[in-house]
């Protein structure tokens, strides 16, 4: 992607073309503004292409304040409420993208996800946006009124500069923490960032009596702090995942606890009476709602092996509160590689919540993964990134 008009000054540059970026760059250049987009990539928009299983969870039907962890959880209220999921729906149809709602309002490409990443193209040339791809950024500074950005393809002046880099996720692809470089270089705080929607590597005693169970998923309701999900946890060879874990990682803190609920909507002592006079052994009992193998080796570890008849009430009490808040303590996450996306960020103390200026630095906006905002799993972060690029190319 090539150079179109020089080194004239700009109106504005945008750093990083993912889903963010691209949205505010689009905005802007179809509100009539000069945009230059820069980014390092020599593929366009990585992050969007696996996204989904390669077809793309753009968005969710169910998007709202609540989905989002942030030092400041009303921060991301005014962007959310100005571009919905239907205003993004109705771009996604606009261009004749078919999709599909899976579980708890999620939607899919029905096709690849590489349809999103060319209408964000289709929308940026909309715009008259132009390119300079790949190209580094080596360093930003302030000029006059303006931005002074220096790249590997020369010097280029702008009058806004919007940071739309992401977060650490997923270094593979070519994640780095320039937004958080740059808020610091300007005086803004940046919220320490951490791996989220991420598995959980679980401690030796506990992964030696559950880790040959790699690939047994099962329907749980987990919980930590202020987070509780009810979907599928999936043990692995090096901890437990699937969607219920991913969710409950970016409530969890190291040291933690997380309360898992294998009957969830079941209580399991009531159960438990209700059938108190059965003599089947107690993990074969438990295997009519449990995974078998799990059942086995859940009982193993309780050394519980008698026949249900045989419990007595207080026993019966102490194994229905187990099998409601199974307490296990995971040492760790799997890190940046295996996690969907970053927690933490910069502050939202400094920006604007209308249009992600910095009260600041007039003129310098952050976008995206980059800000102190982190969504649920299932479309939610990538309605923050339409939203907040929009917010942004909006005012810019």
């Amino acid at each position: 992607m090539s150079p179109m008009n020089g080194n004239e000054p700009w109106d504005v540059i945008v750093i990083g073309a993912g889903a963010a970026g691209m949205m505010c760059a689009a905005q802007a250049g179809q509100r009539g503004r000069k945009v230059l987009l820069i980014d390092h990539g020599r593929k366009l928009a990585e992050k969007i292409r696996i996204s989904g299983g390669g077809h793309c969870n753009f968005t969710n039907l169910h998007c709202g304040p609540d989905n989002y962890l942030s030092r400041n959880p009303h921060f991301c209220r005014s962007a959310l409420a100005r571009f919905t999921p239907q205003h993004f729906i109705a771009l996604v149809e606009r261009y004749g993208i078919r999709y599909h709602e899976k579980t708890l309002g999620q939607l899919f490409c029905e096709g690849s996800a590489q349809q999103i990443i060319a209408l964000l193209r289709s929308e940026c040339e909309r715009g008259q946006v132009d390119w300079r791809m790949p190209c580094e950024v080596q360093a930003v500074g302030r000029n006059g009124e303006g931005f002074q950005v220096t790249t590997s393809h020369g010097h280029y002046q702008s009058r806004a500069l919007v940071m739309a880099t992401g977060g650490l996720a997923v270094p593979a692809i070519g994640s780095t923490p320039m937004a958080y470089q740059i808020a610091e270089q300007f005086g803004l705080a940046v919220i320490p960032p951490r791996p989220a929607l991420v598995p959980l590597a679980l401690e030796p005693e506990t992964l030696k009596q559950f880790g040959d169970l790699s690939g047994l998923s099962l329907e749980v309701e987990v919980s930590c702090r202020k987070g509780r999900f009810r979907e599928a946890l999936l043990f692995t060879h090096q901890g437990i995942s699937g969607p219920a874990v991913l969710q409950i990682s970016s409530y969890w803190q190291n040291g933690d606890f997380l309360s898992i609920d294998l009957l969830p909507g079941k209580n399991a002592e009531t159960w438990l009476r209700d059938h108190g006079s059965s003599r089947v052994r107690i993990d074969n009992f438990l295997a009519e709602l449990l995974p078998h193998r799990f059942a086995r080796q859940w009982c193993a570890a309780h050394d519980l092996s008698k026949p249900l008849c045989q419990f007595t009430p207080p026993e019966l009490r102490k194994l229905g509160e187990a099998l409601n808040n199974w307490r296990i303590r995971p040492s760790g996450t799997l890190g940046y590689n295996k996690a969907e996306v970053t927690l933490g960020g910069v502050a939202t103390e400094d920006l604007s919540s209308r249009t992600m200026e910095s009260r600041s630095v007039p003129g310098l906006y952050f976008i995206g993964e980059a800000v102190d905002v982190t969504g649920h799993l299932g479309g939610f972060n990538f309605q923050w990134a339409w939203a907040s690029g929009n917010a942004a190319g909006q005012a810019v």
